[in-house]
């Protein structure tokens, strides 16, 4: 079985929650890779490019596949499950189902309009501590990969925080509720999860069989 650790957006793999859970993966001594979904150019990320990229990751032809993936890197392990039969189990930490119609809001029609004018925006970079500029292609990308999609019946376990400000727990619910092979988890956190590391990785080391 291969493990693959998808971190969010304008995150990194030195995330706080990518670090925890890489940590207890090497205290059970299994292996789990956590690519960097930032591939050195923040500017020209899209999700058809994380998709590729993670697929790479993938030992070979017949290898199963667990992919552990948070917000936007729990979004792109649903759509590789959807599209990739080596995908055997998905773990899913506050999915960003609905991305843009959660974060473009956030930046008002004005700038979202300048945005498609200009073709680049500054974002702040979590994983950087700075902002990197970022182009509207991810937009028009991301419009693509809708929930709807997401039929095949793939093992399936989502945590995600009662309290989350960034994406709201109602989005996990509705997909939860349509697939009878997804066991939803509801948490008393944030979008971050960081009070509740213990308990995220007892639910994840439970789901996934690990030592």
């Amino acid at each position: 079985m291969d493990y693959i650790y998808l971190h969010g957006f304008a995150s990194s793999p030195k995330s706080a929650k990518a670090q925890d859970i890489g940590d207890r993966f090497t205290q059970i001594q299994t292996r789990l890779k956590i690519p960097d979904l930032n591939a050195g150019d923040f500017s020209q990320l899209t999700i058809t490019r994380q998709l590729t990229q993670v697929a790479a990751e993938f030992s070979n032809d017949s290898t199963p596949v667990t992919l552990i993936g948070s917000s936007l890197g729990g979004l792109t392990a649903a759509h590789l499950g959807q599209k990739n039969l080596q995908v055997q189990r998905l773990v899913l930490l506050a999915p960003a189902f609905g991305f843009l119609s959660h974060w473009l809001p956030k930046l008002g029609d004005e700038e979202v309009e300048r945005w498609q004018q200009e073709k680049y925006i500054m974002v702040y970079h979590y994983g950087e501590g700075r902002s990197l500029s970022l182009s509207y292609d991810f937009v028009t990308d991301a419009a693509q990969y809708q929930e709807k999609l997401l039929q095949r019946p793939i093992s399936t376990l989502i945590l995600h925080g009662k309290k989350d400000e960034v994406i709201p727990i109602e989005t996990s619910r509705d997909f939860a509720r349509s697939r009878p092979w997804v066991e939803l988890v509801e948490l008393d956190s944030d979008h971050a999860l960081g009070n509740v590391m213990e308990e995220t990785w007892q639910a994840i080391r439970l789901f996934c069989q690990l030592p």
